[in-house]
């Protein structure tokens, strides 16, 4: 898995503000990859759930998992109409700031992106334009 060369964001495609745990995600994960995807999970209240290691490799952008942490945040899909949507309570956008930096320290030279902006992924996910929020200085919408 080593070394740790990208930091790819997500979202989990659920509802806004539906209470989705980063058990459920790793469970829903299992049953569908027969492992668990991401490194991390956000909850809605901006709780971070380790849910791989480092040095384990995820299952969360197809051919591109090897140097490569995901972190999933819950939410992402409009309430109503099941669109893609910009979900994140303002502590998830806070968490996210949080192991984005701490990443980047950790790791020099890390690349940042969206799942939808690897090469031919044609999803929404995460939901926002994570080049745009990072450079706009990762507001949590509070300040």
């Amino acid at each position: 898995m080593l070394p740790i060369k990208f930091l790819t964001i997500h979202c989990a495609a659920t509802p806004e503000g539906r209470a989705v745990t980063a058990e459920q995600i790793s469970q829903w994960d299992r049953e569908r990859f027969n492992q668990v995807s991401y490194h991390w999970v956000i909850e809605l209240d901006g709780s971070m759930h380790r849910t791989l290691q480092d040095n384990e490799k995820g299952a969360h952008v197809a051919q591109n998992n090897t140097g490569n942490i995901g972190i999933c945040y819950i939410g992402g899909v409009a309430a109503v109409g099941g669109k893609p949507k910009d979900t994140r309570t303002p502590a998830q956008k806070r968490s996210l700031r949080t192991l984005i930096r701490t990443y980047q320290e950790r790791y020099p030279g890390i690349v940042v992106r969206g799942h939808r902006d690897w090469p031919n992924v044609n999803k929404a996910c995460p939901s926002f334009d994570v080049a745009a929020w990072m450079k706009g200085g990762m507001s949590d919408g509070s300040d």
